[in-house]
């Protein structure tokens, strides 16, 4: 056996060492260098990290600025009120995940612990309202009705209830002054979304997980100005969470004031007799049904005619805003958003559309008169108008032989407006136009602005329809794989009117054109969209962009921002069609379809102009409209299911004029009861501090 010689080995032995400690001394070189980029380098970054991790936030809610009527009257302030609120991350904390602590604050403050519960589990796609819609990490109000026993009982007995709080906080109040509602116009609050923050987190009006945000109406509109920014106190902590000092302190600032052209002694008779109205339809026998007529809803807009500001606006049904604020019960809920509840919610003046009936008049009396056609006629005031087989019957079936526009829009005769668009859908090619067709009766709708939103301050706003040519032929091609599947000729009567839609609803038919000449068939407007149009002709032709807002005034008062009025066109007539238009709708009142409701009305003193109209809808009894105006105001009333123009909103309009002017119902005006006889123009007066001086409005 051969002896392998030591010295053959210690050459490796003598590698591995140096490689082990090439090895080594890379590790330790390598560290070295990281420990002195962490340190050295960037370490003046670390350490601020590191010291953000030992500061704690607390924050101020800002206070939310007022929302004032014309004459300063409060529509909306705040108030100071106990709280009751829950942490959802603590309560998530417990065994249970607080339902034994949420079960024995609601015996505290008198509910059902169903309800507290509901109200502090998250919103998602599968949890019905109520529900917390904020940031999980936000306390969740409870109850904003707590009184100092109950707060006092949660606060002795802390440990009972972890996770809760009974503090004061400033919460929203929706004042009602005088019994003026105002709901769909001032809208209401709900807390910030996750979502929402990170969507606005850079931009210049951030928000913090306690913010409370517009959710329509005026709040939401104008929630930039009246969220003010809250205060943000940064406290260093040290391990043990005790405060060491103040890092950052900012300031709370409130929100800013909005001034608005309503004015609330207005507002509470236009909504009560818009509801009076309806009750009153609801006791009507409707002979075309046989049954009395349902009025299940309706809208007032009361306007100043030179510069389109809302004085009043009123929609119904209606509910207290007041329900949302510290966030709204299961109970309350339900009658907002339930099957019978009809929408609440929605502003029937901006936002609800239906076919407007006789008081779109005004356009097709426009349209022909642009299109050739003498104002003074005559034209032929038949019964009855055939196309065909097809007969179009006159409201009431009244005839009143050769008439001029002027006496056809005092009457309010259909067959007149139905001849004349005949005759120009016969001249623009009927089924088939041709090319460089006038449609002068389309054409004028979208010059008066329908077709449009009117650009008022308000979220939400309808446009409405213009059932032209083009809207003809893109609401066929929508529709017409449903119509030619349930259409059929010898069918129901809907059912025949899908065949004929399958078969020719792209074309601009004949019997089209003459029910969109009395404002009937596929048109839709606004209370809104007309009550600017009327405004208008009182103005001598103006269109307005209507608008809520009057003014902000910042929290010290030292700025003050008015809202001018704004115009978006001027509507297509002469002075002297203008002038013989406003001649007839004044016949209107003394002698045409609306005198019987204004007898012994001061004409001469207050000229007053209107108009009826009666819109008729499948399926529904006939949806009531009114459009009136003076010199000063327009307003318009409608009210779905509430029969006739002059009998189902006439009397209530009257009623409304009457408490602007001081009108008796004997005709003779008391100046002294006049609630506004012109518009308010001036701003309410600003003091040194920023507070305003608010106008006595009696209870």
């Amino acid at each position: 056996m051969t002896n392998i010689p030591e010295t053959g080995r210690t050459p490796r032995v003598q590698i591995r060492l140096v490689i082990l400690q090439f090895l080594v001394l890379t590790l330790l070189a390598t560290l070295g260098g990281r420990l002195w980029y962490l340190q050295i380098r960037e370490g003046e970054e670390y350490a601020q990290k590191a010291s953000g991790n030992h500061v704690q936030q607390v924050v101020q809610p800002a206070v939310r600025g007022e929302i004032l009527d014309a004459r300063g009257v409060p529509l909306a302030d705040n108030e100071t009120r106990l709280v009751v609120s829950a942490s959802r991350t603590e309560l998530l904390k417990m065994k249970d995940d607080g339902k034994a602590v949420l079960t024995k604050l609601a015996g505290v403050l008198g509910m059902e612990p169903k309800d507290v519960m509901e109200k502090v589990r998250l919103c998602d796609a599968k949890t019905p309202q109520p529900c917390w819609n904020g940031s999980p990490y936000q306390p969740i109000p409870i109850s904003d009705q707590l009184t100092p026993r109950q707060a006092l009982q949660i606060r002795e007995r802390a440990e009972d209830f972890p996770g809760i709080t009974a503090e004061p906080e400033a919460t929203r109040r929706y004042a009602s002054p005088a019994g003026a509602n105002t709901a769909q116009v001032l809208g209401y609050l709900s807390p910030v979304t996750d979502d929402e923050i990170q969507q606005a987190k850079d931009t210049d009006s951030p928000y913090l997980r306690s913010d409370q945000v517009g959710r329509s109406g005026l709040e939401r509109q104008y929630d930039k100005e009246l969220r003010g920014k809250a205060g943000i106190t940064r406290y260093t902590v040290d391990n043990l969470g005790r405060v060491t000092g103040t890092a950052v302190s900012d300031a709370a600032r409130p929100g800013s004031t909005l001034i608005t052209s309503i004015d609330s002694r207005v507002q509470r008779i236009a909504e009560a007799e818009l509801d009076k109205a309806m009750k009153v339809a609801r006791t009507q026998w409707d002979h075309n049904t046989h049954q009395n007529y349902k009025a299940d809803s309706g809208a007032v807009v009361v306007m100043e005619a030179k510069t389109g500001r809302i004085v009043a606006m009123a929609s119904n049904p209606t509910y207290d805003p007041n329900a949302w604020v510290g966030g709204i019960s299961a109970a309350d809920y339900k009658k907002l958003t339930g099957e019978d509840a009809n929408n609440p919610l929605l502003n029937r003046a901006t936002q609800g559309l239906a076919a407007p009936g006789s008081i779109f008049k005004v356009i097709p009396t426009t349209a022909a008169v642009n299109a050739g056609y003498p104002f003074g006629g005559p034209y032929e005031c038949s019964e009855s108008y055939s196309i065909g087989n097809q007969v179009f019957t006159n409201f009431e079936s009244k005839g009143y032989g050769p008439i001029s526009l002027g006496r056809a829009l005092e009457v309010s005769c259909d067959t007149v407006y139905y001849r004349i668009a005949h005759e120009e859908w016969k001249k623009d090619g009927g089924l088939t136009a041709k090319k460089g067709a006038h449609d002068w009766f389309y054409k004028t709708a979208h010059q008066f602005g329908l077709g449009k939103a009117t650009g008022i301050d308000l979220p939400g706003e309808a446009a409405g329809r213009v059932p032209d040519r083009r809207w003809k032929r893109e609401y066929w091609e929508a529709n017409k794989d449903a119509w030619c599947k349930s259409g059929k000729q010898d069918g129901s009567y809907a059912e025949q009117i899908a065949y004929e839609n399958c078969r020719q609803g792209n074309l601009m038919r004949a019997g089209d054109s003459v029910n969109y000449s009395i404002g009937q068939g596929d048109t839709l407007v606004t209370p809104v969209q007309m009550t600017s149009i009327y405004a208008a002709i009182s103005n001598g032709g103006t269109l307005h962009v209507p608008t809520v807002g009057k003014a902000i005034v910042s929290p010290d008062g030292k700025k003050v921002t008015e809202i001018a009025p704004q115009t978006h066109g001027k509507l297509p007539m002469t002075k002297q069609t203008r002038d013989q238009i406003d001649q007839a709708l004044a016949g209107v009142v003394t002698q045409g379809s609306a005198a019987w409701r204004f007898g012994g009305w001061p004409q001469d003193e207050i000229p007053l102009h209107a108009k009826t109209g009666t819109a008729e809808v499948y399926g529904k009894q006939t949806t009531s409209w009114f459009a009136t105006y003076t010199k000063d105001y327009a307003i318009v009333m409608t009210i779905s299911q509430g029969g006739t123009g002059s009998g189902g909103s006439g009397p209530a309009v009257r009623a409304i004029y009457n408490a602007l002017y001081g009108v008796a119902e004997d005709g003779t005006i008391d100046r002294t009861k006049a609630l506004l006889p012109t518009p308010q123009r001036d701003l309410p007066k600003i003091r040194r501090d920023g507070t305003i001086v608010a106008a006595r409005t009696k209870p």
